[in-house]
């Protein structure tokens, strides 16, 4: 064998960068992009559903005994508001290229495809598109979102 021996590299390694060379972002940092987009609509829908299980609660399919845990419109009301305005918050921070909202975002989108699984009964159809996109934003952020490091 020679002097120089060669490392064996495995598919889950990253390619090897000098110290002082900078990466260029993957094509993948289009779903971390999608994923702060989705966090921030997704932030202003659950909070005008806040608003209106607060203003109007007549306005729900069912009485409040119909819900999967019988809390008040009200109380539903202030869940979503604050899970709005989080996610609105959190999706900015992860267009800022930041840790802590990616974190954060993959943590709101869970609490929110969770009060979206109660509160079921009252709106399907919107709750159910409101769950779909909660669990493609958790993939989002998941899967790619150290992408956001190379920007």
């Amino acid at each position: 064998m020679s002097e120089t021996q060669q490392e064996t590299a495995y598919a889950d390694e990253q390619p090897y960068t000098p110290p002082g060379a900078t990466r260029e972002p993957t094509a993948w940092i289009g779903a971390v992009v999608f994923a702060g987009v989705m966090l921030m609509l997704l932030g202003g829908f659950q909070a005008i559903e806040g608003i209106v299980a607060l203003v109007r609660d007549q306005y729900y399919l069912t009485t409040r005994s119909g819900l999967v845990l019988t809390f008040d419109y009200t109380a539903w009301g202030w869940t979503h508001l604050l899970l709005g305005v989080l996610a609105v918050l959190t999706g900015i921070g992860i267009f800022l290229g930041q840790m802590w909202a990616r974190v954060i975002g993959i943590i709101v989108a869970v609490l929110s495809a969770f009060a979206n699984m109660m509160f079921l009964p009252a709106y399907p159809v919107w709750c159910t598109i409101m769950i779909a996109t909660d669990v493609l934003v958790i993939y989002a952020l998941a899967a790619h979102g150290r992408e956001v490091r190379y920007r």
